[in-house]
């Protein structure tokens, strides 16, 4: 925004000082606080209101109400000023007080280790710090003939294709869907939505600020990818419903050869210098290895490909698995349908968010929109909550004496509160409290969020089973006990194909080694979860241990992802080389740190069985580390790290 237009916009703010008093109500209390430090308030606010903030969420503040006019009535005072004097707006706060503003802001310490990822992150300059810039533009014809393919239109796709676009790369995106959106096209469960506060779970350079809820549903996250995707003009740059079957490196021309397949079936070959796969970890539906499951005769499906033409309502649907997707198809449906009855093989911790079901108002839209810096404070809050603030909690102490239940003393303390919470929502039912209590300690598997899943067990039309299945046959699910429960709706909440990264495409890199030669069946690794030895040019975005299981936003890490990639594109272009590849070493050694640091974790936990662990036990899906960590990890591409490999002439190429 044009320092004209911020003026403009002051003056409306003020210009009706009723209903700015009136929006402010909507406000929360730690974000306008920093909006008023950011403008240069009274610094003494701080501490008038750091007693009143016990956390990084809303519902974590209990400031008495006439402090809060107090507040809102100076926050007022200081956007007139800005409005009178026609001062500029600072773009960053005052440095001296970030410390104090952070720790303020969260109710916790904030490490000074965070406070360049804080002032990137909150784009206070209102221009993506995370946007690649050439050091030596490159000549137009370079770029006419450097082609970059990206498979996958999903959240990750659209903002590479972005980023390239920004950056004047040519590419093309595969998608093998109809439409954007990838996971977000194509699970439309009854009930799905997203476990991270959205105003976090979005991209850092296209900031919404009319989400309809905290944690907004399906629709409107396919919404804002397919917005952003038009936004950027990307539709002429994919090549919809066309899957990718196999990619094979040309070392002679140092190109990806790629055969794709439309829906009509048609084959088709394409090139490109650099190859990027953007189809995440979660894009295979597993489908359960269950004797009879081909018998049944009603409907059968995965929860991501959801047949909406099954009538639900007045069925009786049997669900089997109790992960993410069950949990949001659970409660969702139950209300509807004449019997629900729930297959679980082990139960999930579910974490109790009031922020959940809440919506945004038109109110707190308007102050997001409209008062300077708010979101952006907003949004940190949202990072630290979501994130970073409780990693400790999933290293194990040595000494704990409970290591079979908790990992140390907050994890126990936490275990407590998820207890009493299932607790109370079955009603101290001692049958219920058994089934739904996971034995292994809290995060062991991904903390889900309590959507009534819990509340919906005491239902007299819903029932959890436990015991294994033996069989299905043609209108029934028949346990190992022997009990034949009749089903007319078969729904299969079963997860993906995630230890088997990269399926079923057909990568073949360097001297034929394919990428199962290379990872096996269930042991992926990737340098930083981005690039491969053998693979030139090739990158992957939300690779190995990159998924997140202990919280923060898949966005946020896919942003890091997509920063590296377009600076190793940078160093290929500039530095004229025909490829890049990650050197064994650094490869090797990332790997190493990786395992120890996951072995200190709580998914390396004994008692714990979870799609992260391969079949020889080690973490191949998640990240160890803290979001902070992975930012640095992976804000400079490193070329000491990699073999860069010059264009062959006419003659090399025949030979």
């Amino acid at each position: 925004m044009t320092s004209s237009n911020h003026h403009q916009a002051l003056h409306a703010l003020v210009g009706d000082t009723a209903h700015l008093r009136e929006a402010l109500k909507a406000a929360d209390v730690a974000p306008l606080l920093m909006v008023l430090i950011h403008l240069g308030g009274d610094p003494a606010w701080l501490e008038r209101v750091r007693p009143f903030i016990e956390g990084p969420w809303s519902f974590h503040e209990h400031a008495p109400e006439a402090l809060k006019v107090e507040l809102r009535e100076a926050v007022v005072a200081i956007l007139s000023d800005y409005a009178r004097t026609g001062q500029e707006l600072p773009v960053t706060p005052p440095m001296h007080l970030l410390p104090q503003m952070l720790d303020v802001c969260t109710g916790q310490h904030v490490p000074p280790e965070y406070y360049p990822l804080v002032l990137e992150e909150m784009d206070l300059a209102d221009s993506d710090p995370k946007t690649v810039q050439w050091r030596k533009t490159p000549a137009p014809e370079v770029l006419q003939h450097f082609q970059t393919l990206v498979i996958g239109a999903g959240f990750s796709g659209i903002a590479m294709g972005i980023k390239l676009q920004e950056a004047g790369v040519p590419f093309t995106i595969i998608e093998k869907n109809e439409e954007v959106g990838g996971t977000w096209y194509e699970n439309s469960y009854p009930g799905c939505g997203v476990d991270t506060a959205n105003h976090f779970y979005s991209y850092s350079f296209a900031i919404n600020h009319d989400w309809d809820h905290h944690f907004a549903k399906r629709d409107e996250i396919f919404s804002y990818i397919k917005r952003n995707a038009d936004a950027f003009s990307l539709a002429k740059k994919i090549r919809f419903n066309e899957e990718v079957l196999s990619v094979s490196w040309d070392e002679a021309s140092a190109l990806w050869r790629l055969e794709t397949r439309k829906a009509d079936g048609s084959l088709h070959t394409l090139t490109a210098n650099v190859l990027v796969s953007a189809v995440g970890q979660l894009n295979r539906p597993q489908m359960p290895n269950i004797p009879g499951l081909s018998d049944f005769e009603g409907p059968a499906f995965h929860t991501a490909r959801w047949d909406h033409a099954a009538q639900i309502a007045g069925a009786r649907v049997g669900m089997i698995g109790t992960g993410a997707s069950g949990m949001q198809v659970g409660p969702a449906i139950a209300p509807i349908v004449e019997k629900l009855k729930i297959f679980q093989r082990s139960p999930h911790w579910a974490m109790r968010n009031p922020l959940y079901f809440e919506r945004v108002t038109d109110d707190k839209k308007w102050v997001l929109k409209n008062i300077p810096f708010y979101a952006k404070w907003f949004r940190f809050q949202l990072f630290w909550s979501s994130s970073d603030g409780f990693h400790a909690m999933l290293q194990r102490d040595p000494d704990w004496t409970d290591q079979a239940r908790s990992l140390n003393a907050a994890n126990a303390v936490v275990r407590e509160q998820l207890e009493a919470h299932i607790a109370s929502e079955v009603g101290h039912d001692p049958e219920l409290i058994r089934k739904a209590t996971p034995v292994y300690p809290p995060y062991g598997k991904r903390m889900l969020r309590d959507n009534h899943w819990y509340r919906m067990l005491v239902l007299p039309n819903v029932e959890l089973i436990t015991e294994d299945i033996d069989h299905i046959e043609k209108d029934a699910i028949v346990t190992a006990d022997g009990v034949r429960h009749e089903v007319d709706v078969l729904v299969l909440a079963t997860g993906f194909q995630a230890r088997r990264m990269l399926t079923p495409m057909h990568i073949e890199g360097r001297d034929g080694i394919t990428i199962r030669d290379s990872w096996g069946e269930d042991d992926p690794r990737a340098h930083l979860g981005i690039t491969v030895p053998g693979f030139p040019n090739f990158f992957i975005i939300y690779g190995p241990n990159t998924n997140l299981a202990h919280g923060g936003s898949a966005v946020f890490h896919s942003e890091c992802q997509i920063r590296y990639i377009m600076q190793g594109i940078r160093e290929l272009v500039e530095s004229g080389s025909a490829s890049l590849e990650v050197k064994a070493e650094p490869f090797w050694d990332y790997q190493h740190k990786v395992d120890e640091a996951h072995n200190k974790m709580v998914w390396s936990h004994p008692g714990v069985d979870n799609w992260y662990k391969n079949a020889a036990g080690r973490v191949t899906q998640n990240s160890p580390w803290r979001l902070v960590d992975y930012r640095n990890f992976t804000e400079v591409f490193e070329p000491s790290e990699y073999v860069f490999s010059p264009v062959k002439s006419a003659v090399e190429a025949a030979e």
